[in-house]
């Protein structure tokens, strides 16, 4: 059952990595990286601000890109091809098929990450000429950001078990959007009354806390992140992307194929 699992996360890495796109919003995350050491530059005294800010906000950008647009073809396309039907004649299970897809991707966004992870490092050392303690929150940042492709991708292959690719891109990048502003939803839902506070509440419970996982700007500004967060934001990434991933699960288990 692992080894089914495995075969197809690695299949998935590969395709992945063919992909042109892939190359090309890396490059231009590398590109905005490099910018950030431009624009650090001829802004004195905030230097190492600019490149963690620009720097991790274009990797969390291009790797939500990255999750969306890979993500919305990993079902379609197999069925397109046809090679679903041929994967799926095999002693390969549908929910076998849903977690190596999403492992399969998941490792590719991590593998960017990383690698453009090492391009904000670069950008620091050129603009600090040596990189400080504080340095180490920039690790805890990007850590983050990867939970936000968990998330995001998860959410995307729940929504491409059941819907034609454009519409899984939209559903999933507006789940994102909203997710990114959770808190103000929850905000408003302590204040508004009625139905109107029933549904904002559930609303703020349904979308994926992104907020919480962004600390980009107090990294930036050399404050630590508390060692409770990075629990809390673990679990709760892992457990919302479980919950996506069974919930892709159920919808393809029960999907007409013919």
């Amino acid at each position: 059952m692992t080894g089914r699992i495995f075969y197809i996360a690695r299949n998935t890495f590969r395709e992945a990595v063919r992909d042109r796109v892939l190359y090309n919003l890396i490059a231009f995350a590398l590109l905005m990286i490099g910018g950030a050491v431009l624009v650090g530059q001829v802004s004195i005294g905030i230097e190492r601000l600019v490149v963690i800010n620009l720097g991790l906000t274009a990797i969390s950008l291009f790797g939500i890109v990255i999750a969306i647009f890979i993500g919305i073809g990993l079902v379609s396309k197999e069925i397109e091809k046809r090679t679903l039907y041929t994967i799926l004649s095999r002693p390969v299970r549908r929910w076998e098929f849903i977690a190596g897809k999403f492992f399969g991707l998941t490792g590719t966004l991590v593998v960017n990450a990383s690698l453009m992870g090492v391009g904000v490092f670069a950008a620091l050392l050129y603009v600090s000429h040596h990189l400080q303690k504080s340095d180490g929150w920039v690790l805890v940042a990007l850590y983050f950001i990867i939970l936000q492709f968990i998330i995001v991708t998860a959410l995307t292959l729940f929504f491409s078990s059941f819907s034609s690719p454009l519409l899984s891109a939209v559903f999933a990048f507006s789940l994102f959007v909203i997710g990114t502003f959770s808190e103000d939803l929850r905000g408003f839902a302590a204040v508004a009354h009625g139905a109107t506070g029933w549904l904002a509440t559930g609303a703020s419970y349904l979308v994926p806390n992104i907020a919480a996982l962004n600390v980009i700007g107090s990294v930036a500004h050399d404050q630590p992140v508390a060692g409770g967060l990075v629990l809390y934001n673990t679990g709760y990434a892992l457990l919302y992307s479980a919950m996506a991933v069974c919930g892709a699960v159920l919808v393809f288990e029960r999907r007409n194929l013919k």
